[in-house]
């Protein structure tokens, strides 16, 4: 099993008596974890949209797939049929392996890290927030990447609040900002 998940068991209890729960099976808990990227700018290089789905499938840990546009917009010079991003769901055993090394050893990587925002909740105890490069991550090579990206990861867990969300992740190890941003 996980060592996040092993964590996880350990605290439930804590954490419904804090939220003061009644029934466990309401303690919120992790879900699913998804990575995205947007590719804008490589949608007509095919190289570099496969180079982007192979680093986002080594630091998933799981096959990352091709989001592919349904409509021609005009505006954004996107034909249907074109990449315009690449995405990856985590859950069970994956989800708490990723979610384990990106608080524990990812995030501290990041230059000049004072935590990530705490306001990156959506109103239903889910987390949204954005990364800027993919070299954080210690499985990706420096050799190996053609262009640095940014992702976005959401954090989707079964709380019902954005403070039961926020308890749930805190108490998961999620470096939270000591400021009120």
């Amino acid at each position: 099993m996980a060592r996040l998940k092993d964590k996880y068991l350990a605290l439930k209890a804590e954490l419904q008596s804090e939220l003061e729960i009644k029934n466990s099976n309401q303690t919120p808990k992790l879900e699913k974890v998804i990575i995205s990227v947007g590719t804008g700018f490589a949608m007509k290089d095919n190289k570099l949209i496969k180079n982007i789905e192979d680093t986002i499938t080594t630091i998933a840990g799981q096959k990352a797939t091709t989001v592919i546009a349904k409509k021609s917009v005009a505006g954004f010079k996107v034909r249907e049929g074109m990449p315009v991003g690449i995405r990856v769901t985590l859950r069970g055993e994956n989800m708490y392996n990723f979610f384990d090394r990106l608080v524990s050893i990812a995030l501290p990587r990041v230059k000049d890290f004072r935590g990530v925002a705490r306001n990156g909740f959506d109103g239903r105890g889910n987390y949204n927030f954005g990364l800027d490069e993919q070299l954080i991550f210690p499985e990706v090579t420096y050799d190996s990447i053609m262009q640095i990206h940014g992702m976005n990861i959401a954090v989707v867990t079964s709380a019902d609040s954005d403070k039961a969300g926020f308890a749930l992740l805190e108490k998961m190890g999620m470096p939270f900002s000591k400021g009120s941003n």
